[in-house]
């Protein structure tokens, strides 16, 4: 089994909807734990790295790709 890739600060797809409805969160720490945020309702959720790993379906949007597209002026 290839090992998925994903990085601090990515929005991650998960297999299950979160109770409030969206399937999106934000990975805010990594470790041997993973701490997700979920884009909807901004609850932080910690999560071990194997079940994460297991529950996680893709990449949406990736922290090095510059989301807000500002330059520091």
């Amino acid at each position: 089994m290839e090992r998925k890739e994903f990085a601090l600060g990515d929005i991650v797809q998960m297999k299950k909807q979160h109770p409030c409805g969206t399937n999106e969160m934000e990975i805010i720490r990594m470790g041997m734990d993973i701490r997700i945020k979920c884009v909807g309702c901004k609850h932080s959720i910690l999560v071990p790295r194997l079940k994460f790993e297991k529950n996680m379906k893709k990449v949406l949007r990736s922290a090095e790709s510059g989301e807000d597209g500002q330059a520091a002026e």
